[in-house]
């Protein structure tokens, strides 16, 4: 597929079929996750691949009922393969202490943002363009119990869990977020800005 056709067929898959990912199709994603832009080449990310019972037991962790039947996608509890996209800023602190960089003193206040979590923001957005090019779909989400997730999966404290992204076959009772309705595209006048603001 080409390159716009992938940035252009983007788009958040909610609803997959229970039916496994090709395990090539699955290093890929990993592979390409890992060739992101990194402050530094500091690669402060980790990724957790959960399949099957891995899967499952993710969703029974941090979506268990009722909150899962309230969801307007029960399908997206079917998606096959999850990654967990997580950063460790100590490797950004540590990298940057380095003679190459200098900053021994490995104050986060030099950092003006988190470059740790872009990287691994970044990093996620290759996963999903990857799923496009593979015929994939795709979501990503937050985790907002942080302290569940590690207990659940035994994540070392110097982790934070970005997000995840959800994979599988889109099914054919998808559809899109209502947001795009509600909100819209902006234009790109409202976004773009050349010379000044």
């Amino acid at each position: 597929m080409e390159f716009q056709d992938v940035v252009r067929k983007r788009k958040m898959v909610r609803s997959f079929e229970d039916r496994p990912i090709d395990p090539a199709i699955v290093e890929r994603l990993l592979a390409n996750a890992q060739r992101a832009p990194s402050a530094g080449f500091s690669q402060g990310w980790a990724f957790l691949v959960l399949e099957g019972d891995d899967a499952r037991r993710y969703w029974d962790a941090l979506w268990p009922e009722p909150r899962r039947s309230e969801f307007g996608w029960p399908d997206m509890f079917r998606a096959p393969l999850l990654i967990v996209c997580l950063s460790n800023k100590s490797q950004y602190l540590q990298r940057y202490a380095l003679p190459d960089k200098g900053w021994t003193d490995m104050d986060e206040k030099r950092w003006p943002v988190p470059y740790w979590d872009i990287d691994v923001g970044m990093a996620a957005l290759l996963i999903l363009q990857t799923a496009v090019d593979a015929g994939l779909g795709a979501v990503f989400f937050g985790i907002f119990d942080q302290a569940g997730f590690r207990k659940a999966f035994g994540i070392p404290d110097e982790y934070t869990a970005v997000g995840t992204v959800a994979i599988g076959h889109k099914a054919s009772s998808d559809r899109p977020s209502p947001s795009l309705k509600i909100v819209g595209r902006k234009p790109a006048a409202d976004v773009i800005h050349r010379g000044q603001w």
